[in-house]
């Protein structure tokens, strides 16, 4: 079974909390998220959420993930499959860690898993999805940055 990963980084100029609360903002995603276009569903682990994501040049994909783990203002993790487990995996985490006063240092990555990881590599997926990554990265500093309560 093939695996891959991904990770990219971004520090944003706003507390924690601030970043927590746009990212977990499920009613204004689809305003500024150029990459989970909508999610919803309980963020608490063991709930299922829907979510759709728009890697660039690709279709849009909507799947069903189980909510591994939450940690207010700290980490975000779910795991997605397609179709039956081991096919095509994916856990994604968001991890927030203060990075000096009042500011994060943001996290997001995945894990991929499965007989199809090597396919959708090729494809293209794979790199598509980590531009939307850092897409979205951009637009969570911009967001959190510029609703920061003086």
């Amino acid at each position: 079974m093939a695996e891959r990963s991904i990770e990219t980084r971004i520090d944003i100029d706003a507390p924690p909390s601030r970043v927590w609360e746009v990212l977990t903002d499920q009613q204004s995603v689809a305003i500024w998220n150029p990459f989970i276009r909508s999610m919803a569903g309980p963020l608490k682990e063991g709930g299922r959420l829907l979510v759709e994501i728009a890697p660039p040049n690709q279709r849009a994909m909507t799947f069903r993930p189980k909510v591994l783990r939450v940690v207010p203002d700290r980490e975000l993790r779910w795991l997605g499959t397609l179709l039956i487990p081991g096919l095509f995996n994916g856990e994604h985490y968001f991890l927030l860690t203060p990075a000096g006063h009042k500011a994060t240092r943001f996290t997001q990555g995945e894990k991929f898993s499965g007989i199809l990881v090597t396919p959708f590599e090729t494809r293209g997926l794979l790199k598509a999805t980590q531009q939307g990554f850092e897409a979205m990265n951009a637009a969570l500093k911009a967001r959190a940055e510029a609703q920061v309560p003086t």
